[in-house]
């Protein structure tokens, strides 16, 4: 299978944020254009230019400067034809007009916002930069552009964030000009600063109910406007869907670059090297600056088909999964779907096995019933 996707991994950002466990690190005294050289180095590895779609993420992108974000514009673009979604991670106070005519002139045409919240009091809980004036400012800035599709991240179970601020920042985000929305719960990852609060008996969070709730807010708050939910966390106006994560939600093979970046090629997955001078080295070696990799069993290539197909709202297809497996999904897991079924947590329609709104909720508990060594 020709891999058409790639990830570009950034991993600088102006602060770090109090919940990011991604590879990152404080951009002041980092040598970010041995980091690009590398980079570009990595990208033209690749045995396949004509791409569909390409993401570049981070970390956070758009903490280069001007100089840096054109010289990595001008590589992606020079390097690799891409027909369909370019899309860029920013930080709404680091999108300044400029920066994101510059990514307009290199052919990016989607933009995906770190938000979180509107309310300031919580943005300053997550060690966010911006205020929220340079949310308007931003979704300003690359409509003047002519950024053809806009993204905004909304966070819910939050410290000290009640259901009410969540349905602020919600209403605020549905009635800007804006064409996705993304939101996620808050999960406590290890190595992150609020992992490290929690632990210490700093940091008190929302019950697991308000969460719950909160999501269940968050789907009918969206069920009457244009945003249509087709992915677990994920909402978008018609022809706005991103099409670069369906690549992962599909198990489709894509390439990942940049230090801890990951990627799936060639039937192995694959994460990059996580430390930026430890992955310029080995780039500057002639090596592979990979960490970890592996070759998925047909068994396990079945359980990731379950479960990332399962959090898109279209669910399973039947017929895929026997062209894909050769071997029929109810063979695989027909008692689990059935089970699923009778608990009123999975459906069926047209011949596609889906999520009900109740096993949206507790979706975890769904994808772990499909891992067939337990």
């Amino acid at each position: 299978m020709t891999v058409k996707s790639a990830y570009i991994h950034i991993p600088f950002c102006v602060r770090i944020c109090t919940y990011c466990d991604f590879n990152k690190y404080y951009i002041d005294k980092q040598p970010v254009d041995d980091y690009l050289t590398a980079l570009i180095k990595e990208m033209k590895t690749s045995s396949n230019r004509d791409l569909d779609t390409m993401y570049v993420g981070g970390g956070t992108p758009t903490a280069l400067n001007e100089a840096q974000l054109e010289r990595l514009l001008e590589a992606i673009t020079s390097i690799f034809s891409i027909s369909g979604e370019f899309s860029f991670e920013a930080n709404p106070d680091e999108l300044t007009f400029n920066k994101v005519k510059l990514l307009e002139q290199y052919g990016v045409n989607r933009i995906s916002m770190g938000v979180q919240t509107f309310k300031p009091e919580l943005l300053r809980i997550l060690g966010r930069t911006h205020e929220t004036e340079d949310i308007y400012n931003a979704v300003n800035n690359a409509r003047k552009a002519g950024i053809q599709s806009i993204s905004l991240d909304l966070m819910y179970h939050l410290p000290e964030q009640t259901l009410e601020d969540f349905s602020d920042s919600l209403n605020r985000a549905i009635n800007m000009d804006i064409d996705h929305i993304s939101s996620y719960g808050l999960i406590l990852e290890p190595k992150t600063q609020f992992y490290n609060m929690y632990r210490k008996g700093k940091l008190k969070l929302p019950n697991e109910d308000l969460g719950a709730e909160m999501y269940q807010h968050l789907m009918r708050s969206l069920e009457n406007t244009p945003f249509k939910q087709y992915e677990i966390s994920n909402f978008a106006k018609d022809n706005h869907e991103s099409y670069h994560n369906k690549v992962y939600w599909l198990n489709e093979e894509y390439y990942g670059f940049g230090a801890g970046a990951s990627g799936y090629v060639n039937g192995v997955r694959y994460t990059n090297l996580n430390p930026v001078q430890h992955y310029i080295n080995k780039v500057n070696d002639d090596v592979m600056p990979i960490l970890t990799s592996n070759t998925p069993t047909l068994e396990e290539k079945m359980e990731e088909e379950m479960f990332l197909g399962l959090r898109m709202n279209k669910g399973v297809s039947r017929e895929k999964f026997n062209l894909k497996f050769d071997i029929s999904l109810d063979k695989v897991f027909g008692h689990t779907i059935d089970k699923l079924k009778n608990k009123e947590l999975l459906k069926e329609q047209d011949g596609y096995i889906s999520l009900t709104e109740r096993g949206k909720v507790i979706g975890n508990e769904v994808f772990e019933a499909f891992l067939l060594n337990i």
